[in-house]
């Protein structure tokens, strides 16, 4: 593929859009690199099929959008500390990703994207569900949006890597960001918290942070913010952390899953 003829399909009215005509293993130039961005921005998650990426080829595809983020709780390949394997399989006891977040929102600068390489994916299932932040921040009424607006939330690693890791000794990022933060780019607002990562609100009670979570976290479940990818081997999901959520369905155990990602580095949410 010469990178010349890109073809954006928008997937829903609110989030996801496919594009063709792109090799993402070659060197993007000016103007692939702006369609796909400008596509990003717009449809805040964009996926590509048919893709061949070594592990140098992904990093060098992170790096045309930023600074490459090392993980802040898993450790990533031994060669390749910026990529990270996602993996599943028969001897699984969990799987990364089955629960609404935004990755590393515990940081003090959370990414600003993610590149997910899947090179071998189940038969059946193991699909990922992407949500609109601007959307489900869209849907709330006035007086909701000015009651969360000067709010700020907790985001505590701990929370999730512990956990995961119990015998663990690490201490894992915690860090406060605005609820309601505005996209750096397209200048939007948006909703920033997440099931995952966000354990209480600064200015509320112990009991009225406990019932806005739940609130929340159950509002961004609405399917009217979301789209669905069905993953088919070498196939890309690249999503900006800072306006979405992801949700990876496990439902193919005992099938086999397997993939790499890299995440770009962002800024402190605003």
């Amino acid at each position: 593929m010469a990178n010349d003829l890109i073809d954006v399909r928008p997937m829903t009215k609110r989030i996801g859009a496919e594009i063709f005509g792109v090799d993402l293993a070659r060197p993007l130039g000016n103007r692939a690199f702006g369609e796909i961005h400008a596509a990003l921005m717009e449809h805040q998650v964009v996926f590509f099929r048919d893709q061949a990426l070594t592990h140098d080829a992904h990093k060098a595809l992170g790096r045309v959008f930023g600074d490459l983020h090392i993980h802040s709780g898993v450790a990533g390949l031994p060669d390749h500390p910026e990529v990270v394997a996602i993996h599943a399989d028969e001897n699984s006891k969990f799987v990364a990703g089955e629960n609404w977040h935004s990755d590393l929102s515990c940081d003090a600068e959370p990414p600003m994207g993610s590149i997910l390489y899947m090179h071998t994916v189940p038969e059946d299932g193991g699909d990922t569900l992407f949500a609109s932040m601007y959307a489900a921040y869209d849907a709330l009424s006035p007086a909701m949006k000015a009651f969360l607006e000067p709010l700020t939330a907790v985001h505590d690693g701990n929370h999730v890597y512990k956990a995961l890791f119990p015998d663990s000794t690490r201490t894992y990022p915690c860090n406060a960001h605005p609820v309601v933060r505005t996209h750096p780019v397209t200048g939007r607002k948006l909703l920033f918290v997440n099931g995952s990562y966000t354990t209480r609100i600064e200015q509320l009670s112990r009991d009225e942070s406990a019932a806005v979570l739940a609130f929340l976290f159950e509002h961004v479940k609405n399917p009217n913010f979301h789209v669905r990818f069905r993953w088919r081997p070498h196939s890309v999901a690249f999503w900006d952390n800072r306006c979405t959520q992801h949700f990876a369905v496990w439902d193919y155990f005992p099938q086999v899953r397997s993939g790499f990602r890299v995440t770009v580095a962002g800024d402190r949410p605003r």
